[in-house]
């Protein structure tokens, strides 16, 4: 399978995008029906919301379509011009499950509400794209976009993953490990055996 190469890769705000192109990125499995909202939807877990709602909710995040907007809740990869990747990256603080999650915290004294440290909760990477290094792409356009809006320091809790070892789509949506160290970040904690929290500062 063919490694997607830089000069392939165009990496958007997902505002200036069309919606139709995010939901050919999402599909109909996992990330079709989490809509990513996993770390977003308050209650127990995201199912407890309709998938309609979900959706109005990212669309209202991604504010898609609309260039202009002040604000956005991820990146989009296009690849040759096809829509191919989605990366969640925000304020640390837009993200209300992830302020209960053990593993962002632990062994750590970090300020939750502190909105100068940014997070990347999700990757997505459409059918067909898969498993030729696309997410690495996505993992440096995160440190740009964060810089670019204002972030002191930005935060990734990939999996650690192992040869010979399948990981279904579905778990590996927080990204993977090398990823995130190629493009720079450091690990400052590995609070469980297969998560680790990566962080760059911006000084």
């Amino acid at each position: 399978m063919q490694v997607i190469e830089e000069s392939q890769v165009a990496v958007v705000p997902a505002n200036e995008v069309l919606w139709e192109d995010l939901q050919a990125v999402f599909g109909t499995a996992d990330a079709g029906q989490c809509q990513c909202q996993r770390f977003k939807i308050r209650g127990w877990i995201w199912r407890d919301s309709t998938l309609d709602e979900r959706m109005t909710r990212l669309q209202d995040e991604t504010a898609c379509g609309t260039p202009d907007a002040p604000s956005t809740s991820g990146l989009v990869a296009y690849v040759d011009d096809e829509p191919a990747g989605w990366v969640a990256v925000e304020p640390r603080t837009a993200y209300p499950k992830l302020r209960t999650s053990r593993i962002p915290w632990a062994d750590r004294s970090e300020d939750k509400d502190d909105e100068s440290v940014w997070a990347v909760t999700c990757m997505t990477v459409r059918k067909g794209f898969r498993g030729r290094g696309l997410t690495y792409h996505l993992a440096r356009a995160t440190i740009a976009h964060a810089r670019s809006r204002g972030a002191r320091a930005l935060e990734a809790y990939p999996m650690l993953t192992q040869p010979g070892k399948t990981i279904t789509w579905g778990e590996l949506h927080v990204g993977p490990h090398q990823a995130f160290e190629e493009a720079g970040f450091r690990q400052v904690t590995h609070p469980t055996l297969r998560r680790t929290v990566m962080r760059i500062d911006f000084g």
